[in-house]
């Protein structure tokens, strides 16, 4: 008899932590979160096919870049979307990397606008630029979209052919599109948690 109202407690505790959302983390530990899915399936996508992407796409990939985070909220960021025939053929003499991508973001950096840290007078434009940076590739991703970082490109030819940077330090370029390639065979190996991180 007391095994029974003891089990009864427990199933009434059980729904009651249920109903409080109390034992949600225990519910989704062994769960991997969207945004874990996203940063495990992200690959560097080296070949596009020529699909252009929608407004709406590009759309919703700049409103993502907009909502990042900037020190002290500096904001000290600009994107620039090329994506015509005659600005992707221009960007071909500034780099190697855009792979016939329909669509390729440059993010640029204002030193000048940005935070500054008080004790080594270190500028956080570049750091600023590369979380926009990274908002954008995540969110290319989560809409199924081929998407790869690109740091090799000449600045001084950027500058010259896209007079509308003037004021801006590129920092990163996002080919996007359709991807038509595959994962490398790199893309699995990282390192272990014990290697990766440290606790203190």
């Amino acid at each position: 008899m007391a095994s029974k109202f003891l089990e009864k407690l427990s199933d009434i505790t059980h729904l009651h932590k249920r109903a409080a959302f109390s034992d949600l983390p225990e519910r989704i530990a062994a769960k991997e979160s969207f945004f874990q899915g996203i940063a495990r399936e992200r690959y560097s996508c080296r070949a596009f096919e020529d699909t252009p992407l929608t407004d709406m796409q590009v759309n919703h990939i700049l409103e993502v870049a907009r909502l990042a985070p900037s020190a002290a909220n500096k904001q000290p960021t600009h994107v620039w979307v090329v994506k015509s025939p005659e600005g992707l053929e221009k960007l071909k003499g500034a780099t190697d990397y855009t792979y016939g991508a329909p669509v390729v973001f440059m993010v640029g950096a204002k030193a000048d606008a940005a935070w500054v840290r008080k004790y080594d007078g270190k500028n956080g434009a570049e750091t600023d630029a590369a979380i926009v940076g990274t908002h954008i590739m995540l969110e290319a991703s989560a809409l199924g979209l081929g998407n790869v970082w690109v740091g090799s490109f000449d600045p001084a030819r950027i500058k010259a052919d896209f007079p509308e940077t003037e004021g801006y330090e590129i920092v990163c370029l996002f080919p996007v599109g359709y991807p038509a390639a595959q994962p490398g065979p790199n893309h699995g190996q990282r390192k272990s948690v014990e290697e990766f991180v440290t606790v203190i």
